[in-house]
């Protein structure tokens, strides 16, 4: 390449990679970008490299070293800031997830369906009184995980107005002052909340936490706060716009909708897809700690290393014709969920919630259709999770 592609940059289409990561797709296994400050770092946009250095113990999450790389002003502020499981590395990356991961396994997950069934038909039944006529992602999507994660954790439903908002805040800025507050907002929320919840325990994970780590002094509240926070952050955020702009894509794709709806079995396989075609977490970052020789390249210690899914997922090598949406597609592992130490923990979680939105919905509401002009109908930047900021529908 002549020029190096800045990073991130938004997409024209809710659900294609940026058109100016076009390069990069030529460009495979590795390339360089450069983000907003002016530093180059590399991109890894191979499917077989990204699954490799995504394993790699030499790249580290820590965001306290001085190396690591930010993509937004934003959010170089926090650089300094350790979110607990995507911010540490191993060991202690391992002794926080090892906390978490009985309450995200399949059998964990396969309990919950029941009660996801019944906040989805509870969320539609009053979305069609209602009707016709919605605004999806306040009326459905955000509601289901927002719903689902509060349970699970055992945070009131009644406080969603405030976390949701600060959520957004946190992850969109738009300045550094913003994300500040937002994140002190949230963290004073659940140290309140935790201290509460000592004097009167319920039965929530959050709970569980508390009884079974915090009062035996093997974590402080400090660490059980940020474990909760980005466990409350992911665990609605990232399923909402999956839902959201799930539907949309799915809206914008009538005959592999039509099949979608006439054959239930296909449901996994078409939420795998969903994942893969629309890659919403789409700038996972790294930095190396030594030296590292792949793909014909050498990225140097304290060189800044990012993974765009959208382009990794969309690799011809290992998915077939990428850009098209096909829910028969030979499993091709993709990188939606992350790889190595940090895949998402709720992943489980996520394809029961899509599962069971989307099946329903679109049983229910055979009729839904845009209310508005697709090209009109907002969505987000780049330098965010990708999805609707507002989806008007009716039937």
């Amino acid at each position: 390449m002549s020029e190096t592609v800045a990073f991130p940059q938004d997409r024209t289409c809710p659900y294609q990679p940026p058109a100016a990561y076009e390069p990069l797709r030529k460009e495979r296994p590795l390339s360089r970008v450069t983000l907003f400050d002016g530093r180059s770092v590399w991109v890894v946009t191979g499917h077989t490299e990204a699954r490799a250095l995504l394993s790699d113990a030499r790249l580290s999450s820590d965001r306290r070293n001085d190396a690591f790389p930010m993509t937004t002003a934003r959010l170089k502020g926090l650089v300094n800031r350790r979110p607990a499981l995507i911010g540490v590395d191993d060991p202690e990356h391992n002794v926080q997830r090892r906390m978490l991961i009985p309450s995200f396994t399949v059998k964990r997950t396969a309990s919950l369906r029941p009660q996801i069934q019944r906040t989805v038909d509870g969320l539609l039944d009053a979305m069609i009184a209602r009707g016709p006529g919605a605004e999806l992602v306040g009326a459905f999507a955000l509601p289901v995980p927002s719903m689902v994660i509060c349970a699970l954790l055992g945070v009131p439903y009644e406080d969603h107005e405030l976390f949701e908002g600060q959520s957004r805040r946190l992850l969109r800025g738009p300045g550094v002052a913003d994300v500040e507050e937002a994140r002190r907002q949230l963290e004073g929320y659940l140290t309140g909340l935790i201290g509460r919840k000592r004097a009167e325990p319920g039965d929530g994970l959050l709970d569980e936490l508390i009884a079974q780590r915090l009062e035996t002094g093997e974590i402080d509240v400090e660490e059980l706060v940020s474990l909760a926070l980005i466990l409350l952050i992911a665990g609605h955020e990232t399923t909402a716009n999956m839902i959201s702009l799930g539907t949309f894509t799915l809206l914008r794709h009538p005959e592999q909708l039509a099949e979608f709806r006439s054959d239930p079995e296909l449901l996994p396989a078409a939420v795998e897809e969903l994942m893969r075609f629309l890659s919403i977490v789409d700038g996972v970052l790294r930095v190396a700690t030594e030296d590292i020789e792949v793909g014909g390249a050498t990225i140097r210690a304290d060189d800044g290393v990012v993974f765009p899914a959208s382009v990794i997922n969309r690799d011809e090598s290992v998915f077939a014709d990428p850009d098209r949406l096909d829910w028969h597609r030979p499993k091709g592992h993709h990188v939606a969920f992350g790889f190595g130490i940090h895949q998402c923990l709720g992943q489980n979680l996520a394809r029961a919630e899509m599962e069971i939105a989307l099946r329903t919905l679109f049983a229910r509401l055979p009729g839904l259709r845009l209310a508005a002009d697709p090209a009109l109908i907002p969505f987000k930047p780049g330098d965010t999770i990708q999805g609707m900021i507002e989806l008007p529908v009716t039937w």
